[in-house]
């Protein structure tokens, strides 16, 4: 294997100032692949000293729709970039910057600015394709430290973290890989020639490779999985601390979930991965570690009940107290092995319950588990799930309706949980009829009830239906109540993730609901730019009919909530910072706030089957617990300043996991005090 780490820095210069004009350079077409299926294309054009992007994603009935055009001076500056097309979901796109002179100006659909640029930073666009991710590390590659600040705001820095080989034959190339720190809350995994030429980005579920390299995704998407697992296993060796002594937990007011309020100032003790005992005159002696609350609150672990994890999730989980995730929908392979890395304790990360995802074969269908194409391949994938250690089962929105009786049947009778979205063209009340224990998401569970027939949800209908016409429903109507009879009398459970849905229907540009403001400016520039902007595509005019819809929404997830309807709480979107989001919002729908924490804590236990172990604060328990700062029955704010994290018996310090991941930090590490005889 070649070392590409010696060139010097300015030969690495004279081939990036060279490269917007070198025609044929670069691969000009590159396949976008999730598990093991083309999901878009990146197409590139060089036009003497300009370049044109076309980037067109379909998965799962979205995805961005992106052109860009791209214009370099004789001295290889970027001087014009224009961006424009449609996001994720469909949300307009409309981007541009240039450089005149010394002056660096930008202006987007959400955002606006200017400032000096003599040549040591770099603008990250806000919604540009992952071809972008060569630029910026093109330009890092000059930089003495591989970093540079960023406009508008923020910095990047890239870490160089193997050379490899990649293709067989006349196509074999030798390329780099880095990790490009500061784009997201993790880090992008971009491949670059021995030129600095951009070669694709690599991550354990999808990968952008040059056409003729699609053979090559089992193998990418492994590395990129290997050069994760290294970086968190490093991780977990430095920010994990394990103690064979007893732990003093001092001066909190334990959340007994149990009964759903906060008591006095006590000492919790922990041996091993235990609650030894929680009670006033515990004494530590000089064997025991202490740690000193100050008067802070002590609650259970949360749990996601509506997660997609990844390596790079399971750090941000913790730091945000949720020792307990369940996942709806993965990368099988990936999701093994994440987990027995995880339980072994080899990399951080809270435990995991798994569903199985099953979605059926269409134009729409979502890359995720088993795509099938007939019944007997979906009873088939069933069994599988059954047979690897799978709890359940979520079926998806192109799961043909008929299927769903006896796939859920199958499913029972194996002992797996059912839930998922309602698939297309079949309504919410014949699901549940036909044998849904649970539905995910509160669109799903009222998009019936709006729609007319033959409306397809594969698509953003299932989103934009719900911002137009959910205003209108009435919820005391017949139809409403009478399903809403039917979800209690069948214990019918309800993952309701308003806390995206806030964002979707909410957001504007330059501005998120109050929910999301509440972590985003603790987060990396970029991010903080990608959460400010509009996420579905609707005229002004319609915003204050979006407005309304929203707190139909509210009023729906408090109508269910009185009715005694099981409710838990998911996120389905960022780690960790969302599930604080989406108990907030209980709290705006009315639900108590001891209501809300008892849902997150012993509740989600409960659902579970793990209330015996988790879930509640006492002696015998798993050592499964945050420390807070404030007092969040007061307050739901309070549960984002976490102070530290147990679980079973590991402790963990949010403020070390958010600086090592270029995260600034919520709460300060609490006083701690070791034994004397260490």
């Amino acid at each position: 294997m070649r070392d590409l780490s010696g060139l010097s820095a300015r030969v690495i210069l004279a081939l990036v100032l060279a490269l917007p004009c070198a025609a044929g350079a670069a691969p000009e077409r590159f396949v976008m692949l999730a598990n093991g299926e083309q999901i878009g294309t990146l197409e590139v054009v060089r036009e003497g000293p300009g370049i044109e992007l076309d980037y067109r994603i379909d998965d799962n009935g979205r995805g961005p729709k992106i052109r860009e055009s791209l214009r370099f001076d004789p001295k290889g500056r970027l001087v014009d970039w224009h961006v424009r097309g449609a996001a994720n979901i469909g949300a307009p796109i409309e981007e541009r910057y240039r450089l005149q002179g010394s002056r660096a100006t930008w202006k987007t659909l959400n955002d606006a600015g200017a400032a000096p640029n003599e040549g040591g930073s770099i603008y990250v666009a806000a919604g540009a394709s992952p071809w972008s991710y060569g630029l910026y590390l093109r330009f890092l590659l000059q930089q003495p430290d591989l970093a540079a600040n960023v406009l508008p705001v923020g910095k990047l820095r890239a870490e160089k973290l193997r050379d490899i080989r990649v293709g067989e034959g006349n196509l074999a190339r030798f390329v780099s890989v880095y990790a490009l720190w500061g784009l997201d809350i993790s880090p992008k995994l971009v491949l670059a020639t021995s030129a600095g030429e951009f070669f694709g980005v690599i991550d354990p579920r999808s990968v952008l490779l040059p056409q003729g390299y699609e053979a090559g995704f089992e193998s990418m998407s492994q590395l990129a999985a290997e050069l994760s697992r290294e970086y968190l296993e490093d991780l977990t060796k430095r920010l994990v601390h394990r103690f064979d002594r007893p732990i003093y937990v001092r001066n909190v007011r334990v959340f007994d979930s149990l009964k759903g309020q906060l008591g006095d100032l006590q000492t919790v003790v922990v041996y091993r991965d235990r609650i030894a005992s929680v009670r006033a005159d515990a004494a530590p002696g000089d064997d025991a570690v202490v740690v000193d609350g100050e008067g802070g609150t002590l609650l259970p672990g949360l749990t996601d009940m509506h997660s997609h994890v990844s390596d790079w999730d399971m750090p941000l989980y913790l730091a945000g107290g949720v020792t307990s995730v369940r996942d709806l929908g993965n990368d099988n392979g990936m999701l093994q092995d994440l987990v027995t890395r995880t339980e072994s304790g080899a990399t951080m990360g809270p435990r995991a319950t798994l569903s199985g995802f099953l979605e059926g074969r269409s134009p729409y269908s979502a890359k995720f588990g088993f795509v099938v194409g007939d019944l007997p391949a979906a009873l088939e994938k069933v069994r599988w799930y059954a047979d690897h250690g799978y709890r359940g089962i979520k079926i998806y929105s192109s799961m043909t309706p008929d299927w769903v009786k006896p796939v859920a049947a199958e499913a029972h009778r194996l002992g797996l949980h059912v839930s998922g979205h309602i698939p297309a063209f079949m309504t919410a009340e014949r699901a549940v009829r036909d044998g849904y224990d649970e539905i995910d998401h509160m669109n799903q569970v009222l998009l019936s009830f709006v729609l007319t027939e033959g409306e397809d949800t594969r698509t953003p209908l299932r989103f934009t239906a719900v911002g137009e016409r959910m205003s209108k429903l009435d919820l005391g109507s017949e139809p409403v109540q009478r399903f809403v009879a039917l979800l209690k009398a069948r214990g019918t459970t309800l993952d309701v993730t308003m806390g995206g849905l806030e964002w979707m229907l909410l957001s504007r540009p330059g501005k998120s609901p109050p929910a999301i403001e509440g972590w985003l400016p603790h987060m990396p520039g970029p991010v903080q730019r990608e959460r400010r902007t509009a996420v579905l595509n609707f005229g002004p005019g319609l915003a204050p009919t979006y407005r309304a819809s929203w707190e139909k929404l509210l009023a729906a997830l408090k109508m269910f909530y009185e009715a005694g309807i099981p409710i838990v709480p998911g996120t389905d979107d960022v780690p960790g910072f969302m599930l604080h989001s989406e108990l907030e919002v209980y709290g705006r729908a009315g639900i108590p706030n001891e209501r809300v924490l008892q849902l997150a804590t012993i509740g989600c236990a409960r659902h579970l089957g793990r209330d015996q172990e988790l879930g509640s604060i006492e002696p015998g328990k798993l050592a499964d617990f945050l420390l807070l700062q404030g007092d969040p029955t007061r307050d739901l704010n309070a549960l984002r300043q976490v102070r530290m994290v147990v679980k079973n018996g590991d402790v963990l310090f949010p403020e070390e996991i958010y600086t090592a991941m270029g995260i600034e930090p919520f709460g300060r590490k609490p006083s701690l005090r070791l034994p004397v005889a260490q």
